[in-house]
């Protein structure tokens, strides 16, 4: 029979409370147990000396026994000055999921492929630019140059007139 010191909870709904109790590891949690060594109460504020109640007496008696605490009892023990309690280390605790990770590479993937479509843009919107202004110079050039070429259709102008006139005599005859 394998004896653990744990909590078991009472109290309301979304208003927990807790015993220690000292219990049989195979027992449910707010099942059978043998004795309670304290109690324990999360509502109240942690500087509060109602928050943990422990009977150190009967903790040690129990620790000689063979019980074990669990980690958050423990931790209550060592704050007590009972029990030694080293951190637990799972470096995987904290790590995401497979699904987490595929959705973290996914949005990198996006990421990158946005900048990409972003530094694309940014490099069109220069060659457009670079394009206008050069369309703006040749306009420039041609605006500097057409007084010259305007006087050239000026002068085929009146053989346009003329060729109307050419055209009424034809559907006269």
């Amino acid at each position: 029979m394998a004896l653990k010191i744990r909590l078991a909870r009472h109290g309301a709904k979304k208003r927990p409370f807790y015993r220690i109790v000292i219990a049989d590891s195979r027992a449910p949690r707010d099942g059978r147990f043998i004795e309670i060594v304290g109690r324990y109460n999360p509502m109240l504020p942690k500087d509060s000396e109602q928050r943990v109640v422990l009977d150190v007496e009967k903790c040690q008696e129990w620790l000689k026994k063979g019980a074990r605490p669990t980690d958050r009892v423990a931790r209550f023990l060592a704050a007590a000055g009972i029990w030694e309690w080293k951190a637990g280390n799972n470096p995987i605790k904290g790590k995401p999921g497979a699904k987490a990770e595929q959705l973290i590479i996914d949005r990198k993937e996006k990421e990158e492929a946005r900048k990409e479509r972003e530094a694309e843009a940014a490099e069109a919107a220069k060659a457009a630019a670079a394009a206008a202004e050069l369309a703006a110079k040749e306009a420039e050039e041609a605006a500097k140059a057409a007084p010259a070429e305007d006087e050239a259709p000026a002068e085929d102008a009146p053989a346009a007139e003329e060729a109307p006139a050419e055209e009424a005599k034809a559907e006269e005859a």
